[in-house]
């Protein structure tokens, strides 16, 4: 009933900016919170940054500075904007959204969007 499409990823040579999109659609929903997590190669899952609907934000302690998530309500999208990228952030970028439907909380993620950091 509700997919979450990302858009953005891509080849960057480092220090170089990407920005990527997750837009939510399918069901009558509010969003909770919606967010940005990684996994490279070998490594633990782990939350970039998330966003509440009220416009609460949190990052990681490696990408603080670098990193800026927003979101627009009216379009049910949330961005990541990644500047300054480092070969360590290449990583699968998955959207995750905690919507509401009715009065219950569903977690959605998205496909996973690919970053590679290379020059």
């Amino acid at each position: 009933q509700v997919q979450l499409v990302e858009s953005g990823g891509g080849l960057v040579q480092p220090g170089g900016s990407l920005r990527l999109s997750c837009a939510a659609s399918g069901s009558i929903f509010s969003i909770n919170a919606m967010g940005w997590y990684r996994q490279a190669p070998g490594k633990q899952r782990e939350l970039v940054a998330d966003i509440t609907s009220g416009g609460s934000t949190s990052y990681a302690d490696s990408v603080k500075g670098r990193f800026t998530i927003s979101g627009d309500n009216a379009k049910n999208t949330v961005y990541l904007q990644m500047n300054s990228l480092k070969p360590e952030d290449t990583a699968v970028y998955y959207c995750n959204a905690d919507l509401r439907i009715g009065a219950r909380i569903y977690d959605y993620w998205g496909q996973g969007t690919q970053v590679t950091v290379s020059s």
